[in-house]
């Protein structure tokens, strides 16, 4: 069982759960979990009074502990886990390098934007969040973790991240039909999503053989499956601070390759490039609607990779952004089949089925396995499930 579900379910007085506090104090310093409280406090943008209020302590005690000189125990832990909105595993567990964060997000962070910083927090506590429930199918041993593609070849600029693109299409035996699911090839290529709540696009990170990302359910589906390409290029080509484009290249030239790869594993040039050879502007437009609706993506995102392959120039590009494609356009193209990738799907499927594995050998009960879902599945359901 996780740290977290023994905090929140095992009484105090019980033998087990002072063991959990003196794991915890093993685990992280007193001033390293303050520090923790702080930043939680911080980001939900409280003052220490505001939190003392919510939780029902003095307002000393509170700046007490977060300097990590008054002890806390695992009821207040949840309630101020509770009062901030915040996964209380992000108090407790070590915390793993984030090696990707959007660059517009990140910047206006460094820079001082108070509200872009909360969110900045926010996004790598429930990115740490996911990783701490892959981990634990992974050491229960009901999840495989995939080999990570990584692309072992230099990408310097765009050029070389698009060749990545169809490195990566060409490991995972794609070719250049699109992609169904986002969630299974990200899996595939070793790297794990999951759709959750975020004011952010998306996060990811790296922690030893084990890749993990979020992307915000506040997107439409193609813009979805637009952030999850995105953040599984940063898997592919590197972090800022390993691979050559990261070394050489200033965060927006980063992103700007990893937006590249993206837009290339998710709607090849190849594939775009046929309808600029429509008789008119009417009907190169029909034709980009059924392109993008086949494979999927945002309307932005295939007027963008057809202009870049020379299919219209700069003032045709601009006007077919101007019109964006209805859902019922893009529905008739698709012949009105349902497309649930990364919509009604909030988890990838391996993942899923070591959920359901787990659940069924009595290792999780089925509100943590709902709650490990993100929501895909009910309690009822589960519970059918765990008695058949």
């Amino acid at each position: 069982m996780a740290c977290a579900v023994v905090v929140l379910l095992m009484p105090l007085t019980t033998p087990s759960g002072c063991a959990m506090i003196a794991h915890m104090q093993e685990e992280l310093s007193w001033a390293l979990i303050g520090e923790r409280v702080r930043v939680g406090r911080a980001a939900a943008g409280l003052s220490q009074q505001a939190l003392a209020d919510a939780i029902g302590l003095e307002r000393s005690m509170v700046s007490k502990l977060e300097k990590g000189d008054r002890r806390v125990d695992a009821v207040e832990l949840t309630r101020i886990a509770r009062a901030l909105h915040w996964p209380l595993s992000s108090f407790l567990d070590p915390a793993p390098e984030v090696v990707s964060r959007r660059s517009a997000l990140a910047e206006a962070a460094s820079s001082g934007d108070s509200d872009a910083a909360r969110e900045a927090h926010r996004a790598e506590a429930v990115l740490s969040e996911w990783l701490r429930d892959v981990r634990q199918l992974v050491d229960d041993g009901f999840l495989r973790v995939p080999r990570l593609l990584r692309c072992r070849q230099r990408v310097t600029d765009v050029d070389g991240a698009r060749r990545a693109a169809g490195w990566l299409r060409g490991e995972l035996g794609l070719g250049e039909g699109p992609v169904d699911s986002v969630a299974d090839v990200c899996e595939r290529a070793g790297q794990f999503v999951a759709v959750v709540p975020l004011r952010t696009e998306g996060a990811s990170l790296i922690d030893g053989e084990i890749a993990a990302a979020v992307v915000s359910g506040d997107q439409a589906p193609g813009r979805r499956r637009s952030t999850g390409a995105h953040e599984l290029g940063h898997m592919v080509l590197g972090d800022e601070f390993s691979s050559d484009l990261g070394v050489h290249a200033s965060r927006e030239e980063r992103e700007r390759a990893v937006e590249a790869f993206a837009a290339e594993f998710l709607l090849p040039g190849g594939c775009v490039s046929p309808v600029g050879e429509e008789a008119d502007e009417e009907a190169r437009r029909e034709a980009l609607v059924r392109v993008s609706a086949t494979y999927r993506v945002s309307w932005t995102l295939a007027v963008t990779q057809l202009r870049r392959t020379g299919g219209v120039g700069w003032d045709e590009a601009r006007r077919l952004r101007a019109c964006t494609p209805t859902d019922v356009e893009f529905r008739d193209a698709l012949g009105w089949k349902p497309q649930p990738d990364l919509a009604s799907v909030r988890v990838p499927p391996r993942y899923a089925s070591a959920v359901v594995a787990a659940l069924r050998a009595a290792a999780i009960t089925p509100a943590r396995a709902v709650e490990m879902m993100r929501g895909q599945v009910t309690t009822e359901e589960l519970t059918e499930e765990a008695a058949d």
